[in-house]
């Protein structure tokens, strides 16, 4: 049977542009999956998604036109059952038999297998493969089924009686196998080996394929569409650098990979021009006329060599006229409204200042449990104060908190501004605009933009004392309002990004190495929350989730679980400490004695747990009676003090490895020593001991984590 290449195009009505191209990618995988599961194309068959605004298609190697026939093994039931004395079918088996296809003739045929309870029958028969246009039209509808479309449109067909459901309207279907159409049906319509190329400029009215190979080459010949959704990309990237070029030395179009993969979508040939706007409308902050170029008109803006926005932007069009001035000077009409529109937002935000917009807040609705913005800007505050009141401490500033108290006063005035209105997506950077505007100091100005940083994995820190102050006081509470009032999320539901949050707070405090243990931030946050109905602090699960978040953030770094484990659970209060500890845990862990010290702290831990009511590590020297339980104790009375030192100074690795000593002496104590004595007083003292033992081997991490 010979294989053959198989190309099944959907031709229809403009697609989603956002979904375009996980459209193409799902309808071509699951298009090959399902051909490859019925046995008509090869698990090693490559498979070619193509997505253009008006069609899915995919290309698959290797397709045969019917399927081989597989063999089939049914179990029946026992010999005992359905054969009677005289080996002759029972009524059972024959109603078996004739549900499969067969009848009472096939009885000498089947097999007899012991399965180790009785002797069963076995029904052996070949299932026949299925044809390619069968496998394909169940591929096909396969397909369609797995499109992630949110919803469908209900459109009528021709015949004014029938409706179908699909994302747009369907209209034509392509269907080959090598040369050959493929019968399929689907939405109303039948394949053939024809399509519509480019609305305005194809060669043809009506595109024909030669074969399935044939596509790609014909489509662009004939229809002048570049059907693969990744080489229409690459060729708009690459006129955009031509472009960008063009329009003057060291400009560069704004990079945005959203943007690409949207405006792929829109365009089937795309042509890049120039476009130009007055100059006089760069007074206005570049973040804003970027943002309404690239939301609302999908341009490339072009930035200089230092990253500061032009007058020009780039268009990639869809049509490509032999004098482009008509579609360049629609395009810089169209754009010039917008952007005066930003300049005139801008003109009047500046009239009042920030400060004078923050009672405004008391009317904006944040939670309806949780009150208003102007409620929870008071207790954003609060927290900011308290913070910066200890880091100033650290930092030895003593303005720290009151900037961080002024900041975060006016960090969410912004959004009661024009522009903020129109644009969401500029909250905190006009803020940090109009704040210098009103003269206050680029500490506070760029704090009150910089307090929504981390906005998302990797993004950049804070870039000041105050900045992180406010960020952290706002991220913490919402973090511990959100708990406080049950709103925990689940699976994969967090509709008020508390991950996100989470995940910030645990980037400031470790990059930042800030000595502020967590216990005590999430209970200064909690007590600003004392006035709110229904609030009940829950800073025990919230601490729960912080530390989850951590974890799974060390994993994602390249940590190791037992590496991650041993710290995490110790839950130190000081999350800058944590990479140096992760450091001395791996360090630790390449000495030959980690091994038998990790799996004796195991040991230890197992027998103090066992214990009833809390075991106290004190050490009485007169009760200490076997040679090997004194030689551990003066062992620990020498490396313990060193230890401490070490840890007080924050050296965890010498902490650690200071423990080393301790392997020969915990060895023998295991070996020689009954720690369950008979007598009580010399049981508790040797409890005692371990217990001590436990302490010191447990300030840096939990060793016992490391035991295999």
């Amino acid at each position: 049977m010979t294989a053959k290449n198989l190309l099944v195009e959907l031709f229809v009505e403009e697609l989603p542009p956002k979904a375009l191209k996980k459209l193409g990618d799902v309808f071509a995988q699951t298009l090959a999956q399902s051909l490859k599961a019925s046995g008509l194309a090869d698990a090693a068959a490559v498979v070619t998604p193509f997505a253009s605004p008006r069609r899915l298609a995919a290309h698959i190697t290797g397709v045969v036109s019917a399927a081989a026939d597989k063999p089939v093994e049914q179990k029946l039931m026992p010999v005992a059952v359905g054969l009677d004395a005289a080996g002759n079918a029972t009524p059972a088996l024959v109603k078996k038999l004739a549900a499969l296809g067969a009848d009472a003739s096939v009885v000498p045929s089947l097999r007899r297998v012991n399965d180790g309870k009785a002797e069963v029958l076995f029904y052996d028969s070949l299932a026949k493969g299925a044809t390619l246009a069968a496998g394909l039209q169940k591929a096909l509808e396969a397909a369609l089924a797995a499109l992630p479309i949110p919803k469908v449109m209900t459109y009528q067909l021709q015949d004014g009686w029938t409706s179908v459901n699909f994302v747009r309207p369907a209209h034509r279907l392509v269907a080959l196998h090598g040369s050959d159409v493929v019968p399929l049906s689907i939405l109303g319509l039948t394949s053939g080996n024809t399509t519509l190329g480019h609305r305005f400029e194809a060669a043809k009215d009506v595109v024909t394929f030669a074969d399935a190979d044939s596509y790609a080459d014909t489509l662009k010949r004939d229809g002048a569409v570049i059907a693969s959704f990744a080489e229409r990309r690459a060729e708009i990237v690459r006129q955009l650098e031509a472009a960008a070029a063009k329009a003057g030395p060291n400009l560069t179009p704004i990079q945005d990979e959203a943007l690409l993969d949207e405006v792929t979508a829109l365009v089937e040939r795309p042509n890049v021009l120039i476009g130009k706007f007055e100059a006089e409308f760069l007074a206005v902050p570049q973040e804003c006329l970027i943002l309404t170029m690239k939301a609302n008109q999908k341009y490339f803006p072009l930035l200089d060599a230092s990253g500061k926005l032009t007058n020009q932007f780039l268009v990639v069009s869809n049509i490509a006229p032999a004098d482009p001035s008509a579609v360049i000077g629609g395009n810089e009409r169209v754009v010039r409204p917008r952007l005066a529109d930003a300049k005139f937002f801008f003109d009047q935000d500046r009239k009042k200042t920030l400060e004078s917009r923050v009672l405004g807040l008391a009317k904006v609705v944040y939670h309806n449990k949780l009150g208003t913005q102007g409620e929870r800007v008071q207790r954003v505050c609060a927290i900011a104060k308290a913070i910066g009141e200890k880091l100033g401490q650290q930092l030895g500033g003593e303005t720290l908190a009151l900037q961080a108290e002024q900041a975060a006063l006016l960090a969410k005035a912004d959004l009661l501004t024009d522009m903020v209105g129109e644009f969401p997506e500029l909250q905190g950077i006009m803020g940090r605009y109009y704040a210098l505007h009103d003269g206050l100091s680029t500490d506070i100005a760029d704090a009150i933009e910089d307090h929504y940083k981390p906005r998302f994995a990797g993004d950049e820190l804070p870039r000041n004392p105050v900045g992180t102050t406010v960020a952290l006081a706002d991220k913490l509470e919402t973090l511990v309002g959100l708990f406080g009032i049950g709103q925990i999320p689940t699976g994969d539901k967090d509709p008020f990004a508390l991950r996100r949050h989470a995940l910030g707070v645990i980037r400031m405090l470790a990059e930042g190495d800030l000595g502020l243990p967590l216990d005590q931030l999430l209970a200064s946050a909690a007590a600003t929350f004392a006035a709110v109905d229904g609030f009940k602090a829950n800073t025990g699960a919230l601490a729960d989730f912080i530390y989850e978040r951590l974890a799974g953030s060390l994993r994602d770094q390249g940590f190791t679980a037992q590496e991650v484990d041993a710290v995490v659970s110790q839950r130190p209060q000081r999350l800058g400490d944590i990479p140096k500890r992760l450091a001395a845990v791996r360090s630790f862990a390449a000495l030959p004695e980690s091994a038998a010290l990790a799996a004796a702290n195991k040991r230890v831990g197992n027998i103090l747990k066992k214990v009833e009511g809390d075991v106290a590590a004190t050490i009485d020297a007169a009760l200490l009676k076997e040679a090997a339980e004194v030689a551990l104790a003066q062992a620990l009375a020498e490396v313990k003090p060193a230890a401490d030192a070490a840890f007080a100074q924050g050296d965890y690795a010498a902490s650690l490895q200071s423990l080393a000593a301790l392997k020969a002496p915990v060895d023998t104590f295991f070996t020689d020593v009954m720690v369950n004595a008979e007598d009580p007083t010399l049981r508790a003292n040797r409890l005692g001991l371990l217990a001590t033992l436990h302490l010191a081997m447990n300030q840096v991490a939990d060793i016992s984590k490391l035991s295999a």
